[in-house]
């Protein structure tokens, strides 16, 4: 009698335990994931059976052609500049935009109303690809570097806006407070006690994005951009794989130079005793 009784109380806690929140969450994301790979054709047969066809691809690749160089430097340096400039206009215009959807610097209704309406905004920037930003600007102004800077900058107003945001937001409220408690203007507040506190860490993320803004001005090549991604993009509908390959090398190589320089200058800025 006591086993069936041990044994009905083991089986009525079976069931708790599948219907536990960690589990059903753990068993709907293994379900979804197993959907997700059947819905998108996920077929591990069919790359092993393609490895050859990707090896002659990377074959065709070799040798890359280094005669090319010289007529990279001008797309480079377009590559770059439209991640610079953009990544610039971005930040200039991501600060105030935060700093009128803190939430901890709206005090009044007219605040509040503007917060809303700078969140709504950012997050507006943020929801739509660069890409379709650069094909927008395309209609207005035609091909170029200069629609995709600005695709560059609106995109980038998104994401800098709302990290500039949560860092406003994260500070101490004791400086600002007691900046304000001495007759200080809301001005003043945010010159002396707001900005010293979150400068460190707008400039990392001002950087950081910097970093993604110039993959992004190879991408917006693809659509008329200009640039390498352009130059790439034509290596490639041409079957010029030895100059497609000299591109991807440049591009590598500029990549590579600007973390290292961001994270340098990152080092340098943060690093400063007046800014820490």
């Amino acid at each position: 009698m006591k086993t069936s009784t041990l044994s009905t109380a083991e089986s009525c806690a079976l069931p708790r335990r599948w219907l536990r929140p960690r589990t059903f969450v753990a068993l709907l994301f293994l379900g979804l994931f197993i959907y997700g790979c059947y819905f998108l054709g996920f077929s591990p047969n069919e790359l092993v059976t393609g490895i050859p066809n990707m090896l002659r691809f990377v074959r065709a690749l070799f040798p890359p052609r280094l005669s090319v160089l010289p007529e990279l430097f001008a797309p480079s340096m377009v590559t770059v500049l439209m991640a610079f400039v953009g990544t610039t206009i971005a930040a200039a215009l991501s600060l105030p935009l935060a700093l009128l959807a803190a939430n901890n610097l709206a005090t009044s209704r007219v605040a509040r109303f503007f917060m809303h309406l700078s969140r709504l905004f950012a997050e507006t920037m943020r929801v739509i690809p660069d890409v379709v930003f650069g094909l927008i600007f395309i209609t207005a102004v035609g091909l170029g570097p200069f629609p995709g800077t600005l695709a560059i900058a609106l995109h980038s107003i998104g994401m800098l806006g709302k990290l500039y945001r949560e860092a406003i937001e994260e500070i101490d409220p004791g400086p600002p407070e007691a900046v304000a408690s001495v007759g200080a203007t809301k001005l003043q507040v945010v010159r002396y006690a707001v900005l010293p506190a979150v400068l460190p860490s707008m400039v990392s993320n001002t950087l950081y994005r910097f970093d993604i803004n110039v993959r992004s001005s190879v991408i917006l090549g693809f659509v008329g951009g200009g640039g390498l991604g352009y130059r790439l993009l034509t290596a490639m509908k041409l079957f010029k794989y030895d100059e497609l390959l000299t591109i991807l090398l440049v591009l590598f190589a500029i990549i590579w130079l600007t973390e290292k320089v961001s994270d340098r200058l990152r080092e340098l800025i943060i690093g400063d005793p007046l800014l820490r």
